[in-house]
């Protein structure tokens, strides 16, 4: 299956965005879905429902981090590449769709409810919401960034 679409329909069947972007792509970066949902589940509607980091951006940035990141604290070669590599990512994003904050790209400060409990996913969920679209460009960016890089080394 396309990664790509399976980022989708994993958000489309529950998850939360940033769930969706990084359990499409886990497998590949070595780790297993399970713990790739566990780990992003609090950073769904921009970090906890609190409108700032978009969800979907957040799992994308993890993807840099699964994918470069030899765990040493003091490594500042491996850190410079992920946080290059993340700032680039983070500004195609920004480009395409003005911002990578959640509450800018759905209008809103902050949410009008309890601010903790998620939206309910229905059709006019859907409607207003650009999620979708949001989990769709930060999945073809991680293609784009990280998996043509991945596949070229596996080769």
């Amino acid at each position: 299956m396309d990664r790509v679409q399976k980022a989708i329909d994993l958000f489309k069947s529950g998850c939360n965005c940033s769930q969706a972007v990084i359990c499409a792509y886990s497998d590949l970066f070595g780790m297993d879905e399970g713990t790739a949902m566990c780990v992003s589940e609090g950073f769904g509607g921009g970090m906890g429902r609190m409108r700032l980091t978009c969800g979907a951006v957040s799992g994308m940035f993890m993807l840099v981090g699964l994918k470069y990141s030899k765990g040493i604290p003091k490594d500042l070669e491996t850190r410079t590449k992920i946080y290059d590599t993340v700032q680039q990512m983070a500004k195609a994003f920004e480009e395409k769709n003005g911002s990578i904050v959640c509450g800018d790209l759905l209008g809103i400060n902050k949410p009008k409810d309890n601010g903790a409990v998620p939206t309910e996913r229905n059709g006019e969920f859907y409607k207003k919401r650009p999620c979708v679209g949001c989990v769709e460009d930060c999945a073809r960016l991680v293609e784009e960034y990280l998996l043509e890089n991945l596949l070229e080394n596996n080769a």
